[in-house]
């Protein structure tokens, strides 16, 4: 495992895996640039190899992680250390991510395969120092690789010691409020692929927690779950009775507040820790009450473990 403490993102670039003035006027092409470079200057890596491994992940989820940035990647079996190459293209890459602009500055990163946590840690350096619009800006204008480097140097992206559940959360979950309808609650939990869904104020204080699960106990009184003959409700009596009132019902009527939350600074491991312990689907991360973003269990499993 790589020791990356108090280590700054250009320990781990070399002057020769530096390219700026890409050729490539399109992103598999200017992957297969830079894995060319890398792969030249590291004995032992295929580059046919490592360009299907980056680009088996490129096609999952486009890497551009913010304007005019991206960061492919992969985990290689046998690679032992970091290696990470620099690609600059003055013109801009259209990587095909809906939304952003072309892409200026490539990052390509090649992690050990039994490393899970140190690309996201890469990642999360990048995504925090390196990704406002004036310095993907000057790095684009970039002309030389000892330029760049330097650059870099003086950059200062810091990779972070371990993980937290910030690096790892969603930002920008679904949210209801506590004042929507059950109607509407019904509506994204049939029609959407979510399994809970954090109930907010309109200050965005974390009030409960809605599932399907919530939605059936809703509708059926205590007292049936006890019972063994259900014939009396065999054409769903109390569903019909609860879809009458779907629009006046609000969510704040059924909605669990017995919520599992964790601050965003605590370590990432740790929510593993928390999933198996509480048998969870979602874990949200939040900020006094506040909720800063969410944890599910699919999501941090595919980053930890895939990604």
């Amino acid at each position: 495992m790589t020791d990356i403490t108090n280590f700054h993102l250009h320990h781990f670039v070399a002057e020769g895996n530096i390219i700026c003035g890409l050729k490539a006027d399109d992103a598999e092409s200017a992957v297969a640039e830079l894995v060319e470079r890398i792969c030249h200057n590291n004995a032992g890596l295929d580059p046919s190899f490592v360009t299907t491994e980056v680009n088996a992940r490129e096609l999952i989820s486009p890497t551009v992680i913010a304007p005019g940035l991206a960061v492919p990647h992969a985990r290689l079996p046998q690679l032992e250390r970091l290696l990470v190459a620099l690609g600059i293209s003055e013109q801009g890459i259209d990587f095909k991510c809906p939304g952003m602009p072309p892409v200026h500055v490539i990052v390509l990163i090649l992690t050990p395969k039994d490393d899970p946590g140190l690309h996201l840690q890469v990642l999360t350096a990048l995504a925090t120092d390196f990704s406002s619009p004036e310095i993907i800006k000057t790095a684009a204008a970039l002309k030389d690789p000892e330029e760049a480097l330097k650059f870099l140097h003086s950059a200062n992206v810091v990779l972070p010691e371990f993980l937290t559940a910030r690096n790892v959360m969603n930002k920008f979950p679904l949210t209801l409020q506590e004042s929507d309808t059950l109607q509407k609650a019904i509506e994204v939990l049939a029609t959407g692929s979510y399994d809970d869904i954090p109930v907010i104020d309109p200050e965005g204080d974390v009030r409960g927690i809605v599932s399907l699960e919530d939605i059936l106990r809703f509708s059926l009184p205590d007292h049936i779950l006890w019972m063994e003959d259900l014939s009396s409700i065999y054409r769903f009596q109390p569903f019909a009775e609860m879809l009458r009132d779907d629009e006046e019902t609000k969510i704040a009527d059924f909605m669990r507040e017995d919520i599992i939350s964790v601050n965003e600074n605590l370590p990432a491991i740790q929510l593993a820790k928390i999933f198996l312990l509480h048998k969870c689907r979602q874990i949200m991360v939040l900020r006094g009450r506040k909720l800063m973003g969410v944890v599910n269990l699919k999501g941090f499993v595919t980053k930890i473990f895939w990604e």
